[in-house]
């Protein structure tokens, strides 16, 4: 199999098995001990997977039909690139949000940085305000 095969492979994984499924256990599979969360909405996430495993909880608490479909994929020896919608109905806790009832579906872009077949380094951009709007919050 290819480094491009192998890299589709491992997004795959990621978010089928763990974000669609919320096997966490996938997690020490796909992503580095090392693996950073350079994510805006969160200050300091540790590293890896010990890191995101409460992240990926905390998400499917609040929205337990959370569902992520890939709409495009550029894949590179290094690097991934994610257009991805999210969707899901909010009936927990989302981050201190009681529950509202409401099904939000959110696009966002994602970028995975691959060494040695693990996922090193995570960036994402989404409308959080059109995602706020969609639960009635702003």
């Amino acid at each position: 199999m290819s480094v491009l095969e192998e890299n589709r492979k491992i997004i795959h994984r990621y978010f089928n098995e763990a974000w669609n499924l919320g096997c966490l256990d996938v997690l020490d599979e796909v992503l580095s001990l090392d693996y950073v969360n350079h994510n805006p909405g969160l200050a300091n996430p540790k590293p890896g997977p010990a890191g995101l495993k409460p992240v990926v909880t905390a998400m499917r608490e609040g929205f337990p039909d959370l569902h992520y479909t890939v709409r495009r994929m550029l894949v590179s020896e290094d690097q991934v690139a994610i257009y991805v919608d999210m969707t899901g109905t909010h009936t927990g806790d989302f981050f201190g949000i009681p529950a509202t009832g409401k099904t939000v579906q959110v696009s966002q872009m994602q970028f995975e940085r691959i060494e040695s077949g693990l996922i090193v380094e995570h960036w994402r951009v989404t409308d959080d305000l059109e995602m706020l709007k969609q639960l009635g919050l702003n």
